[in-house]
């Protein structure tokens, strides 16, 4: 388990990868994100994507269970505060793979909990041709090894 202390400003973490498939694009956008360019292959050909797209949500929840399964089930992480800076860079497609890259950007100890440290993070989520996709920074919350004195 790697814990707070264990973690480094500037380290980067590769993992992935996961094929997105047509049909998951649309049942997402079915339940999560019902608008035409992410259910419809003849309305998307019509939309600024120019064919059928995955739901920007999808795209993130996708980068959300490659962190988990790649970075944070390896973390003693505690959660997150939230992210800023999330940018859909690209579209995703039927058949595209991705995989994600996430750097350290900065850590600190939690000033209102001895037991954990904050630490932001960017995501990158990249497709089988190495495009970004998506970007986020990620506001974790680690625990300590060794709590700090008070």
């Amino acid at each position: 388990m790697e814990y707070y202390e264990d973690i480094e400003v500037g380290d980067v973490i590769e993992y992935g990868s996961k094929t997105v498939t047509k049909a998951e694009i649309i049942e997402f956008a079915t339940k999560f994100d019902p608008q035409p360019f992410h259910l419809d292959e003849e309305a998307a050909k019509e939309s600024l994507f120019g064919g059928l797209a995955a739901s920007g949500w999808h795209t993130a929840s996708i980068c959300m269970r490659l962190l988990v399964d790649g970075v944070l089930s390896e973390q003693a992480s505690q959660g997150a505060a939230g992210v800023d800076e999330l940018r859909w860079k690209r579209p995703v497609r039927p058949g595209d793979t991705l995989s994600i890259e996430v750097e350290v950007l900065s850590k600190e100890p939690d000033p209102n909990d001895p037991t954990r440290g904050r630490m932001r993070s960017r995501l990158t989520g990249f497709n089988q041709d190495d495009e970004a996709v998506i970007s986020w920074v990620g506001l974790g919350m680690v625990e300590r090894r060794e709590p700090a004195e008070e």
